[in-house]
């Protein structure tokens, strides 16, 4: 199969269905486009444990070399150990190959160019588009990182304060399950493992934690041993996620304040960025803490280049990506999970009640509506709410006193998506009853 689907090609990366959307012709012809970006010099590649990414994996090595770059491959490493290798020794760009949460029949590539700054797809398309000839022939080398990785991770906190807590792991049949009896095996606390067994099918639960019935298993294991908290990874594990003792799943923007206060305790008036559906608990505390709220659009691109921007020190959202910028401002899962273990370490507090005290007001998950013409509705949602204070950092975000709306379109489907959250439940339900009646009214 010689022909691949322009709408791989991503807002952030490139993903899509695997042989039918991307398959080795795009990746070769991808690896090219990326040498003919670069020019000349350094590359490093890495790829997850999909089916498919042993193919796509070596053609996209091949259109690298065809463009003359010199490839220094990781093979079978997280995301964050590209990262880790292009911030450090300073390779032109850094590509993985990955599908990153989503189901096992899709597959795709991240990039980053030097310094670790963002080569979004919807940039890489345009260089493909332009199908320059491969120039002459590169090299080849394999190269391993790991102890070096490892050291990088562990530098984020004090090993010594560590106590021995129990921890249920579930690395979702993902690059958890290679990564952490690496990264566990100096510290003082016991792992109780699910899922560690590397299978790109995902034989046991869907690669993204917040599908639904995907911690089930999590939750019990952690009540049946009485962990103190429970982990989980997506599939290439730039994200994490938290089960606190009751076997209660944590939001993202609640992690996020965990992380904050670690930061701002280190270093007083800290930028912390946060995307704006963040709760609004999160820019409250961080002001209260001294620290200094950044504000950014949302996906994980955007809050690690507002950080950047605007010096922060970190930053985080609610698909449960956090940035660092000590880790070149890019994302890691490992990174953050031994941040809340040195947390809980240190509190004299189960995480439960840790996470109780972050949560003031109810919040509502996000609300998908099918909706083909979303600007004509973000209009009338403006004449609606006229009243308001508006903001357009993306969508449009409505804000009174007791509750806050935002509505914003998907980059990827017809859809609006929108978050609500109010001072209480009671409020929450009255207003999203009324911000869904008002779209399907409209339409």
């Amino acid at each position: 199969m010689s022909q691949w689907s322009e709408t791989i090609f991503k807002s952030y990366d490139v993903r899509g269905l695997y042989p039918s959307e991307i398959n080795e012709a795009a990746a070769e012809a991808i690896g090219l486009a990326i040498a003919n970006l670069v020019k000349t010099g350094r590359v490093v590649v890495g790829r997850d444990m999909r089916l498919s990414s042993p193919q796509l994996h070596e053609a996209l090595i091949k259109g690298l070399i065809a463009g003359g770059l010199e490839v220094d491959d990781l093979e079978m490493v997280p995301i964050d150990a590209v990262y880790f290798a292009v911030g450090t020794y300073g390779y032109q760009a850094g590509v993985m190959v990955t599908a990153s949460h989503n189901p096992a029949d899709y597959n795709g590539f991240k990039v980053v160019g030097q310094g670790v700054s963002w080569i979004r797809g919807r940039d890489l398309k345009k260089l493909v588009a332009e199908r320059k000839p491969a120039r002459t022939s590169g090299s080849f080398n394999q190269r391993n990182i790991w102890p070096e990785y490892l050291e990088h991770v562990w530098s984020f906190i004090d090993i010594n304060k560590l106590k021995p807590l129990k921890i249920v792991i579930d690395a979702g049949n993902g690059l958890a399950g290679k990564v952490i009896p690496l990264l566990m095996k100096n510290l003082p606390c016991r792992v109780e493992s699910l899922f560690f067994e590397l299978d790109g099918s995902f034989p046991n639960r869907p690669s993204n934690p917040l599908m639904p019935g995907a911690a089930d298993e999590a939750k019990a294991k952690v009540l049946a041993s009485q962990a103190d908290l429970g982990i989980m990874f997506d599939g290439d594990t730039d994200r994490v996620f938290l089960i606190d003792e009751l076997g209660n799943f944590v939001p993202a923007d609640v992690t996020l304040l965990l992380l904050a206060k670690q930061f701002i305790n280190r270093q007083p008036g800290a930028g912390i960025a946060y995307n704006l559906i963040c709760s609004r608990a999160v820019p409250e505390f961080i002001a209260k803490w001294g620290g200094r709220p950044i504000r950014s659009a949302v996906g994980y691109v955007n809050v690690g280049t507002a950080m950047k921007e605007q010096q922060g020190v970190m930053g985080g959202e609610l698909s449960a990506h956090y940035s660092f910028k000590d880790n070149f401002y890019a994302d890691s899962g490992f990174i953050a999970a031994l941040l809340i273990l040195e947390l809980l370490s240190l509190e004299d507090k189960p995480l439960s009640l840790l996470v109780k005290e972050y949560k003031p007001y109810a919040k509502s998950p996000e609300i998908n509506l099918a909706v083909s013409n979303t600007q004509f509705v973000l209009q009338e949602f403006k004449k609606k709410y006229h009243l308001a204070t508006i903001e357009e950092l993306d969508g449009v975000t409505v804000s009174y006193d007791d509750w806050w709306c935002n509505m914003r379109p998907s980059n990827t489907e017809p859809l609006l998506r929108i978050t609500i959250e109010a001072d209480t439940e009671q409020l929450l339900v009255e207003k999203k009853k009324e911000v869904v009646d008002f779209v399907k009214e409209i339409l």
